[in-house]
């Protein structure tokens, strides 16, 4: 499957270290299932510099993307989520999320997504009820807002920027491409630091 992840300068490093490790890796990815292509994308293909002073380069501009149904678009938190440039792809967003690609959003870029009324009849959530109400003016989907680290609904992931781990756990199990016993096992290692999820993970790909 191809997942795509949109890199903008003072992209928030921390959001998708955990999802971005295990997709690029295959660690402990379903051997059975079809491997993962993860892409870097970018308004150009100019490289961008991350929160945390990371260069990255894109590998293709947002132009040459043909999304389809089942691809995976990334869109991680960063303070630049309101500059023109990055209007571009959450234009995107808007004509493909009700064709099945799976978008996940986190932190700055679910202000964007609001701000589009993209989330205005989602289940979603964010940094904050009163985050998004006092970034987004025109946001008007209070009743689908849920007080969550991350929230699921169909096709559209959305997270807080403290939620990483949430975050990449709901991702993972949205696209299916580990095992459910290595899944929870992985999650749990994360979110409980106890050794014996380290070993249940061990087993769970073994088998």
């Amino acid at each position: 499957m191809k997942v795509y992840l949109y890199v903008l300068n003072t992209l928030a490093d921390w959001e998708i270290s955990y999802l971005i490790a295990e997709l690029n890796s295959g660690r402990y990815l379903d051997k059975t299932k079809p491997l993962v292509e993860l892409i870097k994308i970018g308004n150009t293909t100019e490289p961008i510099k991350t929160m945390g002073g990371i260069t990255i380069v894109p590998d293709k501009s947002v132009d040459n993307i043909r999304f389809k149904e089942d691809d995976l678009l990334i869109l991680p938190g960063a303070d630049t989520w309101m500059e023109e440039e990055n209007k571009k792809i959450i234009d995107i967003v808007s004509g493909i999320i009700d064709k099945k690609v799976i978008i996940a959003a986190i932190c700055g870029a679910t202000v964007a997504l609001a701000n589009k009324g993209i989330l205005n009849n989602r289940k979603h959530t964010s940094n904050d009820i009163e985050f998004l109400k006092m970034f987004c003016p025109e946001y008007a989907g209070e009743n689908f807002y849920l007080n969550q680290p991350a929230v699921t609904d169909d096709n559209l992931i959305t997270a807080s920027s403290i939620a990483p781990l949430e975050f990449s756990y709901e991702i993972l199990k949205r696209i299916n491409i580990m095992k459910t016993e290595t899944l929870e096992a992985w999650y749990q290692l994360y979110k409980t630091k106890e050794a014996k999820f380290f070993y249940a993970l061990m087993e769970s790909i073994e088998k």
